[in-house]
């Protein structure tokens, strides 16, 4: 029947009866069995152009492709029969069913079918590409038999209820690209279902399972036993049996290392089961084997890369992801799941043009693919351009009713808008598929504060808090409370002006630099580098083999690709969860990256971005200076040099002030060092290029001011302008005596009742120091009041 379905295909496209197809009439073909894509006239000749290289020995010059070729087309996986024969709305008749073994004889494949089981194993097809061949008799009553158990299993759960059947998960979230060879295509095949393992069903189950498994152990030949693990895999793993399925794979692994398929079975299973790091490296075995294996194994190599890119961002590494991904669309221009997972894992790391341009390539491949839809209106909000942002999103919950990332970040898109209903809406409407989702609910509770629902957003937050015990909520709660018995009216401070602004002493920090130092310390925070000692860092680059290459600039450097680079940036912060480090590389990317690399190069100066790194990383800060210098030296082809070149000191300079005081940048240090020359400096001299609070790094102390700081409560102070306890360092008005928190001193804010001429600030960097200063002033307070002054 299969081979029929083919040949109808065959004749109805072989317009001219030449008994081949060519180049016109297999791009008819193409475009045919795929109605809902648009391909583009690059798309249709590289697809031909990789068919007819591929099948060369079927191809006739004069005709093209011959219905061998196309019968093996669809053997080797390039496409479903069944699918397109139901897209073409093709039927067969009795004639046609009843002539199949005469008809199928021009086909190796079947030939070999009506072979006798004692001259030749009997295949039988399992599905529509090669790992899903059941080889072997033996097998097909193995697989027969398993197929039983299960259903007995099934049976007695669901009578029992003890067969849990998941909502939809794979529905109301961005989908990771599952394909069929990942997902399981069972009838359960959109939802999860979860097997109760602690019955004597079960137990049962499991002790047939075994006796199946010393059947196919017992096979006469390794590619008998082979098969018979592999199908057994199959079975298990369509039926959600993962860890069942896992054995088995891993038992074929086992009898034949070379071949890609186990490999990449047991890559999807590790997957499945929440072991990404594992399941990465299944699916580097299967890339390599499947490499070398030669036009057998080029079907499956997109699906290899995409699934490993997907175990990639399982840890984190969404850069490395990118590439694998890539690599998926040249094998494949028409893999919109890779398109998607490319642009989405670009988004990740704040490419966001790239994204957009691939999201959009996604969407042009598949016009309703929602989850392409959503990450493409994320993108679109990043960059600025709401308005279309807002109907992308809109699109994807069209499609998707119950899409629960369109929702929650269509509900974010209206706040940063000021939509406060609106948003409140979004976060409504999460929440009522998913009621455990902590953020929603602590957003709506800002967006109903937002929209002046005070004692909605009140309620809201205090449900926030039971779902997860952390601080900021109670000081949220805390300092809500204390806004309902004193409501402001209107805006409650002013901006100050900078030459208004002035220090009590020389001990107190300026209000443009502590500005600067903030801004770094959020840096220094979200990358989580202030956890990283230096030591660590400069152990890391120095015990790793750097390829090395040459500079952009003169000599020979060391260099990494983005992708090593994040295997670096993984150790030094292995104590991350995959999403956090995610965020890190995106911050670092975002910040020091689109720096270092402005010439748009995919590899990077890894002493350089050390050395800037280094900065902010934990550990006393002349330690974190030697580390600079050091790693300016290790950037050296050779060793035993104890100077750096000036060219490449000033340009680390200039580079540290772009990244982290981009306002105070000037790239022109030949100002203040002379003209660029070859001489080199020593590190004293560096120290002193270093800390120069003109053009060098002087802030440095500010910033290791507030990291020994800002985890200090002041727990009966509160800032006069926004209310909140103070944590970190305190400013206190010489005058006045009210005090501000660093932020606000920092942008200058002072309360509108209080109006001077000029504001003279004094800071506090411990708790002691500020609680001596309150009872210095409530004494001088209570002599005045003896003494009848008022």
């Amino acid at each position: 029947m299969r081979v029929e379905k083919v040949k109808k295909i065959f004749q109805k496209f072989d317009k001219n009866k030449d008994g081949g197809l060519n180049t016109k009439e297999m791009s008819s073909l193409v475009i045919s069995v795929n109605p809902r894509v648009q391909f583009s006239d690059e798309q249709i000749t590289a697809i031909l152009e990789e068919v007819f290289r591929t099948y060369h020995e079927f191809i006739d010059v004069n005709k093209g492709l011959s219905f061998e070729g196309l019968l093996r087309t669809y053997d080797d996986g390039a496409g479903d029969v069944d699918r397109d024969f139901d897209a073409l709305e093709l039927k067969l008749d009795v004639q046609d069913l009843s002539g199949t073994g005469q008809a199928s004889s021009s086909s190796s494949l079947v030939n070999e079918d009506c072979v006798t089981v004692a001259e030749q194993p009997k295949k039988y097809k399992w599905g529509v590409s090669p790992d899903q061949e059941v080889v072997f008799g033996s097998t097909r009553k193995i697989v027969e038999e398993l197929e039983i158990l299960i259903k007995r299993l099934k049976g007695k759960q669901l009578k029992d209820g003890r067969l849990k059947v998941k909502g939809d998960d794979f529905d109301t979230f961005s989908e990771p690209g599952w394909s069929s060879e990942f997902r399981p295509s069972t009838e359960f095949s959109d939802i999860g279902v979860v097997w109760d393992e602690s019955g004597k069903d079960y137990s049962g189950f499991m002790k047939k399972l075994v006796v199946l498994r010393g059947r196919a152990e017992d096979a006469k030949s390794e590619d008998e036993m082979f098969d018979g693990h592999m199908a057994i895999g199959r079975v298990l793993y369509e039926h959600h049996l993962f860890k069942d399925a896992l054995v088995s794979f891993k038992r074929s692994c086992e009898l034949q290392l070379e071949n890609f398929r186990p490999h990449f079975r047991a890559g999807n299973c590790l997957y499945i089961l929440g072991k990404c790091g594992e399941g990465k490296e299944e699916f580097l075995l299967a890339l390599e084997a499947a490499q070398s294996g030669g036009n057998h194994s080029s079907y499956l190599l997109p699906q290899i890369h995409v699934n490993l890119g997907i175990s990639l961002e399982g840890e984190g590494m969404a850069l490395s992801a990118c590439e694998h991904y890539r690599e998926a669309v040249a094998l494949c221009p028409t893999h919109f799941r890779a398109m998607k997972l490319l642009g989405s894992a670009l988004f990740g790391v704040g490419e966001y043009k790239a994204a957009e341009k691939a999201l959009e390539e996604a969407i042009f491949l598949k016009s309703d693919y929602a989850d392409a839809h959503c990450d493409l209106g994320s993108t679109l909000h990043a960059i600025g351009e709401d308005e279309r942002a807002i109907q992308e999103l809109q699109k994807a919950i069209d499609l998707k009713p119950g899409h629960i990332d369109a929702l929650y970040n269509l509900g974010g898109l209206y706040m940063d808008m000021g939509r406060y209903q609106r948003a409140s809406e979004m976060y409504t409407r999460v929440l009522a598929v998913l009621p455990n989702h902590w953020r929603a609910q602590l957003n709506k509770a800002v967006a109903l504060l937002g929209a002046n629902e005070v004692k909605e957003a009140e309620k809201a937050l205090k449900e926030a808090f039971k779902m997860t015990n952390r601080v900021e909520l109670h000081d949220a709660i805390a300092h809500m409370k204390q806004m309902q018995k004193k409501p402001a009216k209107g805006k409650d401070f002013v901006v100050v002006e900078p030459s208004n602004f002035k220090r009590g002493n020389e001990e107190t920090t300026s209000r443009e630099d502590l500005a600067n130092a903030l801004e770094i310390r959020a840096f220094q925070r979200l990358t989580r580098l202030g956890f990283c000692h230096v030591d660590f860092l400069m152990k890391e680059i120095s015990e790793m083999k750097v390829p090395v290459s040459y500079a952009r600039t003169v000599g020979l450097e060391k260099y990494v690709r983005e992708s090593a680079l994040e295997a670096i940036l993984r150790n030094l912060l292995h104590f991350l969860k995959p999403e956090t480090f995610q965020g890190a590389v995106k911050a670092i990317n975002k910040r020091i990256l689109s720096v270092l690399n402005s010439w748009e190069s995919s590899k990077v100066d890894l002493g350089m971005l050390c050395a800037l790194l280094a900065p902010i990383c934990s550990g006393p800060p002349e330690q974190r200076k030697r580390t600079v210098f050091d790693a300016l030296l290790w950037r050296y082809v050779g060793e035993g040099s104890s100077v750096v070149k000036k060219v490449d000191a000033m340009r680390y300079i200039e580079l540290l002030r772009a990244v982290y005081l981009p306002s105070q940048s000037t790239n022109r240090m030949s100002e203040f060092y002379g003209e660029v020359d070859v001489s080199t400096v020593s590190f004293s001299k560096f120290l002193e290029m270093f800390d120069n609070p003109d053009c060098g790094f002087g802030i440095m102390d500010t910033l290791v001011n507030l990291e020994n700081g800002d985890r200090i409560r002041y727990c009966n102070f509160s800032c006069s302008v926004c209310h909140y306890p103070i944590t970190g360092s305190c400013f206190k008005e010489t005058k006045s005596h009210f005090n501000l928190c660093s932020k606000c001193y920092s942008e200058g804010k002072v309360p509108s009742a209080i109006k001077l001429v000029e504001y003279s600030f004094k800071e506090y960097g411990n708790e002691a120091e500020a609680i001596k200063d309150k009872c210095t002033i409530l004494n001088l307070h209570s002599r005045s009041c003896s003494q009848g002054v008022s």
